[in-house]
């Protein structure tokens, strides 16, 4: 029986794994956390909209029934191709092939000392530590009396006009401006400022030009400053210097470029300028046809010569294909086999009742579109538990104006917060 190692279970991984589970192969999964995270919806647990396990589910659970599958909890620190082997924090395995999805970080830019005075988004950890800052922010203006310290407390800058940066700017106007307005005596949450700082002419880049301007004019009206061709200089504590001024805020949140750095320290192979591989057609490494890089880690271009970007989509695709391309090497099939991205669309959520979803051939907004956005979101989440208590806490909230996941769990931590 032939073992196949996949390393990551992100959205790439996950989608190479219910594929090859199927037929008779020796599976395992090896992962640094023990569940699956669905990460379109992390900033829902900053802003407090969800819980964490509203969007994360145990690896095991999903394979719970697979015997031919295994889930290691460990960490890859080695791969020797001409072995056929990797080796761990706690062990080496051989593979008859293997699949490298192991995501990306977060990205400053070579400027890596920006992230003591930002916070990022891009695990759970980061999640509850940005939902604790964001509520500890209005807790401590609420017990203050200097007026200068609550603005600066009750100020927001999101570096990055991006999906995340975008979902975040909006949610944390839903949440200040509608969610806690009558929960404190003192200030006057109306008074929150979150300023959106985009580098390029539009929000949105990837959408089309329209619905960019749309979601510009949604958010402005929600109380979002949105400032585009703003560049980020330098970050220190509370400061964030662009090429137009310095803006002065409590709360600094990075949501504007992603790194691999993985394969540098593991295997002699060639990468782009933000560490992503450069792979065959089939998505193999060149000079080594049985290893595979999936998602976010792989280089791969559109039809216009253009790397794809780092979404779901794109990873569960790449996913299923090299599954799929295995599938057949292992038949003695020869056929030349060629990544193709088939563009299902854009959606990305603004606010409450607000939402923007590109198909090319069809273009959705407003209302509309955040019901798609959000039908769409709840049916690729995993497992039924997880679909029905989105769903349950989606109604609440837009039912009732609340947060249920208001938890500030990260109370020793004072980071960048007075």
């Amino acid at each position: 029986m032939n073992k196949i190692i996949i390393v990551g279970a992100g959205f790439a991984g996950l989608q190479a794994a219910k594929v090859l589970v199927t037929s008779s192969f020796n599976i395992t999964i090896i992962d640094k956390n023990n569940y699956h995270l669905f990460q379109p919806l992390l900033y829902q647990v900053a802003t407090a909209g969800l819980s964490p396990a509203d969007i994360a589910l145990p690896i095991r659970n999903i394979f719970r029934s697979q015997q031919n599958l295994k889930v290691i909890l460990d960490e890859l620190v080695e791969i020797k191709p001409q072995f056929n082997r990797i080796r761990t924090r706690n062990n080496t395995y051989s593979y008859d092939y293997l699949i490298l999805a192991t995501g990306s970080e977060l990205s400053y830019f070579g400027q890596d000392q920006w992230k003591k005075f930002s916070l990022g988004l891009k695990n759970i950890e980061n999640a509850t530590l940005l939902r604790s800052k964001i509520l500890q922010a209005f807790e401590k203006a609420e017990r203050i009396n200097d007026d200068k310290t609550i603005n600066k407390l009750l100020k927001f800058v999101v570096i990055g006009g991006g999906p995340t940066g975008v979902e975040m700017a909006g949610a944390i106007a839903e949440l200040s401006k509608n969610v806690l307005t009558k929960e404190f005596a003192t200030i006057d949450t109306m008074a929150t400022q979150i300023i959106l700082l985009e580098a390029g002419p539009s929000i949105l880049p990837t959408a089309s030009l329209r619905l960019s301007i749309y979601a510009k004019d949604s958010l402005e009206k929600m109380g979002v400053e949105v400032k585009c061709n703003t560049v980020v200089q330098n970050i220190t504590e509370f400061l964030v210097s662009t090429n137009n001024e310095n803006i002065e805020a409590g709360t600094i949140i990075w949501c504007a470029g992603v790194k691999v750095s993985l394969f540098r320290n593991l295997i002699n192979i060639e990468t782009d300028k933000i560490g992503r591989v450069f792979v065959n057609d089939d998505l193999s490494i060149p000079k080594y046809p049985k290893i595979f890089v999936v998602g976010d880690a792989s280089h791969v271009k559109d039809k216009n010569g253009n790397p794809l970007p780092g979404l779901a989509p794109v990873a569960k695709q790449e996913g299923r294909f090299v599954a799929g391309v295995i599938k057949k090497y292992v038949l003695n099939d020869k056929t030349q086999n060629k990544f193709y991205y088939k563009n299902r669309g854009y959606l990305a959520t603004i606010g409450r009742s607000k939402a923007i979803v590109d198909f090319g051939w069809l273009t959705l907004k407003g209302r509309i579109g955040w019901i798609f956005w959000s039908l769409i979101h709840i049916y690729f989440l995993i497992g039924f538990r997880n679909r029905f208590m989105v769903f349950v806490n989606w109604v609440w909230s837009y039912l009732t104006f609340s947060k249920s996941a208001r938890l500030i769990t990260n109370n020793k931590n004072e980071k960048n917060s007075s």
